[in-house]
């Protein structure tokens, strides 16, 4: 069953489905646009704030941590609150991923918005480098590779998804945007990885050699164990939490 006629079904029951594209119901265009803008500022924030806080904070560690983590987590927030009701404000092609298994999503529209994502996230990263005098590209060389990191990437995406359809299905879809947002802060914290959990990410944060950077070699595997956490999060999602709130009987 496509999205549409996923979505057409749930409408003839008399209830609103859970949708991946946005309540205001926008042509694509909008959406993509949406999903590329607010990738790029994402990964801004993400790379911005690795490069201030390594100013800032030179000689700790933890320090730049935390002000990597509680920039990000306060982007995240403004930015799913600014275009939620846009494009569905995925930012992560393993968001769409998920939102399209559940058949919220089309294919080409998913498709898609994964270019959006990618791209945004190329585009957001050029844009903190050039904004803290960095190259414009300069490819990482932070070595990110261990089984324990390929382990922490499987948990962060599946605690991610758990987050954000555990807050849409059970009725508290206005939630998200803080839940997504703290969970993202204190990820970086709890994940020996820094939960990434986002490809789109990776490939971003590959060209800026900065705190935030992971080298070129090391984004492959990353993005394979983030694959992985979809899939059992999606399983794990049908199972938990079998209908959307306003399914429920």
């Amino acid at each position: 069953m496509s999205g549409r006629d996923a979505e057409n079904a749930i409408k003839q029951r008399g209830v609103l489905p859970e949708t991946g594209t946005g309540q205001l119901r926008l042509n694509l265009t909008r959406r993509l646009v949406a999903e590329a803008l607010g990738t790029t500022f994402l990964l801004i924030a993400v790379v911005g704030s690795g490069v201030m806080a390594s100013r800032l904070s030179p000689s700790d560690t933890g320090l730049q941590l935390l002000e990597n983590a509680a920039a990000t987590a306060a982007a995240l927030i403004g930015l799913i609150l600014m275009f939620g009701s846009v494009s569905g404000a995925h930012f992560n092609p393993i968001v769409t991923l998920v939102y399209r298994l559940l058949g919220t999503v089309r294919t080409r529209d998913a498709l898609l918005y994964v270019v959006a994502q990618i791209v945004g996230a190329c585009l957001g990263t050029i844009c903190a480098n050039v904004m803290f005098s960095l190259p414009a590209v300069a490819l990482s060389t932070k070595a990110r590779s261990s089984g324990a990191l390929w382990f922490s990437e499987v948990l962060a995406t599946i605690g991610l998804r758990l987050v954000i359809h555990g807050c849409v299905r059970t009725g508290r879809a206005n939630a998200v945007p803080f839940a997504v947002g703290i969970w993202i802060g204190g990820a970086y914290f709890f994940t020996s990885s820094t939960s990434f959990a986002n490809p789109a990410a990776a490939i971003g944060r590959s060209l800026s050699n900065s705190f935030a950077g992971i080298e070129p070699s090391s984004v492959p595997m990353f993005v394979v164990m983030v694959i992985v956490g979809a899939l059992i999060a999606y399983a794990l999602i049908r199972f938990i939490f079998p209908h959307n709130h306003s399914e429920a009987p």
